[in-house]
């Protein structure tokens, strides 16, 4: 094919177009970002809560979401969720009856996602690594209780940027070790055993059972410093 058979196959205005469109792009995710940092700037300290949008409100796990939301809440912590139902409206309620504010970074999907009526503080994303960031950024713990891909990818997040020192150590918590623990378990066995993490990676992971139980944990992390960054995490934070 020659050149210019190629440039009518393939067409040079329908390239130029979709260029266009991914430029623009750039700008919508910029402003995601500035919106982020602006209005979680005075969201401190704060804890990210994880979990599956399809749990019921009646499960042993919405409830115990809700109690650690609200024991955070009431102990000064905001309480940082994915905005939709399930665990995420769970967290939401908790933290909206305590005294701190609950804070819901809701995004635009097909399916699931609906935004709970428990906000404090409301931010909705189109891009799910925007709303990662902020959940990062703020988080002084982050607290996994079961749930589904969308959980599974947060917790693998929070443990690589650890692991890589690309955000500082926190807290990071799962709750219900009968859904958790086969996990662990091949944590230990198949990844130690091949290698691809070592021992002591497992130390970035606590499982806790009660929701005060969870509250120690992380209360017993900072006992010797403050929830603030020290100097180098925050330029660690600002590269993130």
């Amino acid at each position: 094919m020659d050149q210019m058979g190629k440039n009518k196959a393939y067409g040079e205005r329908p390239q130029q177009s979709q260029l266009s469109r991914e430029s623009w792009k750039v700008f919508q995710i910029m402003a995601e970002f500035v919106e982020g940092f602006e209005r979680l700037s005075g969201i401190w300290p704060a804890v990210s809560i994880f979990g599956s949008a399809r749990v019921s409100r009646d499960s042993a796990d919405y409830q115990k979401a809700e109690q650690i939301a609200y024991l955070l809440s009431e102990s000064g912590f905001a309480v940082v969720s994915g905005g939709g139902p399930g665990i995420m409206e769970a967290a939401n309620k908790g933290g909206y009856r305590g005294r701190a504010p609950s804070v819901g970074l809701n995004i635009e999907l097909p399916k699931e996602q609906k935004p709970n009526e428990y906000q404090d503080v409301s931010l909705h994303f189109r891009h799910f690594f925007s709303r990662k960031v902020m959940f990062v950024k703020h988080a002084s713990a982050y607290v996994v209780m079961p749930g589904g891909f969308g959980t599974l990818d947060e917790f693998a997040e929070i443990l690589t940027l650890i692991q890589t020192g690309k955000t500082r150590r926190i807290p990071v918590i799962l709750v219900n070790g009968q859904f958790w623990g086969g996990l662990l378990e091949w944590m230990r066995t198949t990844m130690c055993g091949n290698g691809t993490i070592s021992p002591g990676d497992l130390e970035l992971v606590q499982l806790c059972e009660e929701p005060q139980e969870v509250v120690d944990a992380i209360f017993a992390h900072y006992e010797t410093r403050g929830f603030e960054p020290s100097i180098s995490e925050q330029e660690i934070l600002l590269e993130l």
